[in-house]
């Protein structure tokens, strides 16, 4: 096992990568089976080292195969083992046959499974059912069997994936086995980052069985892990003779009726992590209590166009959306970003206006959530969750720029350039403002794109990647503090100065 690389690749790149060991390597698949099988019992003793009462429950094809590996070498270590066989023994064949009979031939017992078994008093559970393969909805035995690890109250390892999760698109195919451990093999399936896979996964261990470098690197992943270590190399401490119109004039517009803390904490948020100056274009109404509350924040009273006009011109990069809302007086400010051709980021009901009239650019980030996308597609939510990676390349083939697919696993898609996915971050950030916190993020780090990159379309990449990583290391270090239930999206902002600053003196 190692540290999970970055690399995420779709089950058919896996399928070929297993290929390739076997065929052009001469890599027996028993021997992958017996390392598969090694690696995972390792993985239950450091997790659960106390453990003694052993379920696996194996499937009919190659997973089945890596559990039986695991009960026998478990059985050996002086475990008691219990195996249960779902799905008609008779159909196992191949390198799973064998491992089932050598098994047998240590002195194992196998029981077929049977509705309604009962896993209390176990202390772990092992997920051997199926594997990257499945493409259709749990039904009958293999659903029960998945409730029935589900209903056990025991630790769970999955091996390679949770079965009833999918590989590639990270939905539930009916019901899914929530592990509370999962050691992957061979490479990082991607559909284990987003969606329901974090759920369902739990931690997430990685063991490439020894295959040499040269297997992986015969295909371009699918998707690239997007880590702040990764990206902290942009953070690079600032020259000494630096001035605030070094680090660029973020505008931003929001805060309609009763949403006037929207955009006070996108515009603190972009302060945090840098900017030079950051402007308000609010309603009249809010702009005093902005002003008091953060006095740094440049807060302007707009009742109309004409009165936005002004800031547009003296800004480098606009952010729209935080608290806007719907009304004439939200549509008419919208019309009047659009109409310019600053770089923008865009979020929140500019996103839901925005999909009333789509129109396409380049020089924009769009951060919608699962339900404002489905809005930009018109669809519905469900759809987006069913294939976010599909979904976050359709709004960029759509709307243009950069995309940012928010949610557990948020994805980031620009043109010609491979999709990202952001694994960091917590359920805490499920609470209000925490989009408006990173639009702010975005917005106050393209300010900043002159430290970035020369080039206007890189610079945008580089600051939204940067940005949903800062973002998520914030809210990470919040939750550390106090835990997640109850955390703010100030809590955030208040944890964000740490993180852009990694080398400070």
């Amino acid at each position: 096992m190692r540290r999970l690389p970055n690399s995420l690749y779709r089950a058919e790149q896996v399928r070929e990568f297993d290929r390739m060991a076997i065929e052009e390597l001469g890599i027996a698949g028993a021997e992958l089976m017996e390392r598969a099988g090694k690696a995972a019992l390792h993985a239950l003793r450091e997790a659960w080292p106390r453990a003694r009462r052993i379920v696996v429950l194996a499937g009919i094809g190659n997973n089945g195969g890596d559990a039986y590996v695991v009960a026998r070498l478990a059985r050996a270590a002086g475990l008691e083992v219990r195996v249960w066989q779902v799905g008609d023994g008779a159909r196992l064949k191949g390198d799973a046959l064998r491992m089932a009979r050598f098994w047998r031939e240590a002195g194992g017992e196998t029981a077929a499974y049977k509705p309604g078994l009962d896993l209390g008093g176990t202390d772990v559970v092992v997920d051997g059912l199926l594997g990257i393969g499945l493409n259709a909805r749990l039904e009958g035995d293999w659903a029960d069997a998945v409730r029935a690890i589900n209903d056990s109250h025991a630790g769970v390892l999955a091996l390679d994936i949770p079965t009833g999760l999918h590989a590639d698109t990270g939905c539930v195919l009916g019901c899914a086995v929530n592990a509370q451990l999962t050691i992957t093999f061979i490479a990082l399936k991607q559909g284990l980052f987003t969606g329901a896979g974090p759920r369902h996964c739990g931690q997430i261990v990685y063991d490439d069985l020894r295959l040499p470098p040269q297997v992986l690197m015969s295909q371009a992943p699918a998707v690239s892990r997007l880590t702040f270590a990764g990206v902290a190399h942009l953070l690079a401490p600032r020259r000494r003779d630096a001035h605030k119109g070094d680090f660029g004039h973020v505008l931003i517009i929001g805060g309609g009726a009763g949403m006037g803390g929207a955009v006070r904490m996108a515009g603190e948020a972009a302060l945090r992590v840098g900017a030079g100056l950051v402007s308000i274009a609010t309603r009249p109404e809010h702009a005093a209590a902005i002003s008091a509350a953060r006095p740094e924040l440049m807060c302007h009273a707009v009742s109309k166009v004409a009165e936005l006009r002004p800031l547009l011109a003296k800004a480098d990069v606009v952010a729209v959306g935080p608290g806007l809302g719907q009304s004439r007086w939200a549509q008419a400010l919208l019309g009047a970003v659009l109409d310019n051709d600053l770089p923008m980021v865009v979020d929140a009901d500019a996103l839901n206006l925005l999909a009333t009239e789509p129109v396409q650019r380049k020089n924009w980030i769009l951060t919608p959530h699962p339900g404002e996308a489905a809005r930009l597609l018109n669809t519905d939510t469900k759809a987006i969750q069913a294939d976010r990676f599909a979904a976050v390349k359709a709004l960029q083939q759509k709307y243009g720029g950069v995309v940012v697919l928010k949610g557990a696993g948020s994805l980031v898609a620009a043109a010609d350039s491979p999709l990202a996915l952001c694994d960091a971050g917590n359920p805490g950030m499920a609470s209000g403002g925490m989009g408006d916190v990173l639009t702010g993020v975005i917005a106050g780090l393209l300010a900043q794109r002159r430290t970035l990159n020369s080039d206007p379309a890189q610079a945008m990449l580089l600051a939204t990647r940067l940005g949903v990583s800062v973002h998520a290391r914030a809210a990470d270090i919040a939750a550390k503090e106090d835990g997640e239930r109850g955390m703010l999206a100030l809590d955030v902002v208040d944890a964000l100065r740490e993180v852009v600053n990694p080398a400070q003196f």
